[in-house]
């Protein structure tokens, strides 16, 4: 029997034969980006729209409306107050129709425009673009953090990081702190926080979301939107050629070659691109634009100014990296017959179902009446005779007064000959909050016959009769 020869390499060390079982990692190892600082107009949008969210997210939850927090959703007490709108759990609905409508506008948008939202609104990349700045500012541009990365643990190096990180934490906490100052009232929880009196809920939740902030836009960065967001692995669904994307034209850049601005790149028979690798290190994901459009892609345009500005350096027209179409590029449309062409049907469908959405949802807020009522038949007293011969049916009604604004309410029966309810029938409620009531039905034994009879409660504001409510029940008689 010959022995078991394996080959070996010129060490002397063996070689695996085909047949051996060969490991291989399914993961592959993160290689840290340091995306380069870039200046132009897409550059500038995306900051506007940093500072116009985090002004709404930060400030709104300042604000104050009628004595109390503008924007404030109360779960403990059930109610949701946004500005002069009070919700309650009943109004469920409409938080729907705002995520029917949040997911129409996504595909909008994407249909249009590609991931508009991911490249300058969604949280991530807002806060990402902030810790960047942060990190910039602190250990500079992309070759002075790589190169500080790389280098040995200084004492300089140790200072820079962690005033960077005590940075990033305060932001994070901050951001979390605000995030619970929307269920609590944030003056409340301000006031709480330097007693150590908070709640173990608001604790707990300031220091999740101020931990899930520091670690996704600090850390993960790229690796959330490429792994994490589901967003990035449907896009493509909603994406045609019709689509605008920031696309690399191919036709004017290729073949692309390093060249002196003086020389002429026809001469050379080289395209418009010189081969600088601008745009792959100012994108905050690492990708190059110039291999066609992929998933990691989230819109943001940073090549878009990076290569525009090499463009003026070079003396070249702009737009080798533009925000274009596939049907634009490969057909060389004009931008007049690429936006027409962007009229399609499928964005006339999801512009028709978001404006019929939105029309209807806003009717219905304006023309919502501010009071609920919900009939309860008490089950301990569904039929007696009372005081005079009458019968008398006992129901619990719970009023819900949906305004701020204190009210007295007027209760009558309709649909039933001969009823009345005993007492005034008047009641009163505070602002915003709700009561249940003992009712009491009586009719005349003569003027009905014995089953069941439909009739409704009718509940009306006493200073506006506008402001009611009908709500059907059943009288009982018995034989």
């Amino acid at each position: 029997m010959k022995d078991d020869v394996r080959p070996v390499d010129a060490r002397g060390i063996g070689l695996a034969s085909p047949a051996d079982p060969v490991e291989q990692s399914l993961y592959e190892i993160r290689a840290k980006i340091h995306p380069r600082a870039v200046r132009g107009w897409f550059a500038a949008w995306r900051w506007a729209l940093v500072w116009a969210t985090q002004l709404v997210f930060y400030g709104m939850a300042w604000l104050e409306w009628n004595g109390r927090q503008a924007v404030l959703f109360d779960l403990v007490h059930r109610k949701f107050y946004i500005f002069g709108l009070v919700f309650w759990p009943q109004d469920f609905i409409y938080l729907t129709v705002l995520l029917v409508i949040s997911a129409l506008s996504l595909f909008l948008f994407t249909a249009v425009a590609g991931r508009l939202w991911c490249g300058y609104a969604c949280p991530q990349t807002v806060y990402t673009e902030i810790f960047m700045w942060v990190e910039r500012r602190i250990e500079g541009d992309r070759n002075q953090r790589m190169k500080l990365d790389q280098g040995p643990l200084t004492s300089r190096k140790f200072a820079l990081k962690a005033a960077k990180h005590a940075i990033w934490a305060a932001i994070a906490l901050w951001t979390g702190f605000t995030f619970v100052g929307y269920f609590t009232p944030i003056r409340e929880l301000a006031a709480e926080i330097p007693a150590f009196s908070t709640g173990p809920w608001e604790s707990f939740w300031i220091l999740f979301y101020g931990f899930a902030t520091y670690g996704n836009a600090g850390w993960m960065r790229e690796q959330v939107c490429k792994y994490m967001c589901p967003y990035a692995r449907f896009q493509s669904a909603m994406f045609d050629k019709d689509t605008m994307i920031i696309t690399y034209d191919p036709e004017r850049g290729e073949p692309r070659g390093s060249r002196s601005k003086s020389a002429d790149p026809k001469a050379l028979g080289l395209g418009a691109c010189v081969d600088c690798g601008i745009c792959v290190q100012v994108c905050p994901t690492g990708i190059d634009i110039r291999n066609g459009l992929q998933y990691e892609c989230i819109g943001c345009a940073a090549c878009i100014d990076g290569c525009n500005q090499v463009m003026d350096r070079m003396g070249y027209a702009r737009g080798l990296i533009r925000y274009s179409t596939t049907h634009a590029v490969e057909q060389h449309l004009t931008r007049r017959e690429m936006f027409v062409r962007a009229l399609r049907p499928r964005v006339l469908v999801y512009f028709s179902i978001l404006g019929a959405i939105i029309i209807a949802a806003t009717a219905s807020l304006w023309l919502r009446v501010p009071l609920k009522v919900d009939v309860i038949r008490d089950r301990a007293a569904i039929s007696r005779e009372v005081e005079g011969g009458l019968i008398e049916n006992v129901y619990r009604l719970q009023v819900m007064n949906t305004v701020e604004k204190g009210r007295r309410f007027l209760i009558h029966v309709e649909g039933l000959p001969g009823a009345q309810v005993a007492g005034d029938g008047k009641v009163e409620l505070a602002g915003a909050s709700t009561q249940m009531i003992a009712v009491k039905v009586r009719v005349q034994p003569a003027a009905l016959e014995a089953g069941t009879h439909k009739f409704r409660f009718v509940v009306e504001a006493e200073d506006d009769p506008h402001v009611a409510v009908n709500e059907k029940s059943v009288f009982i008689v018995r034989k």
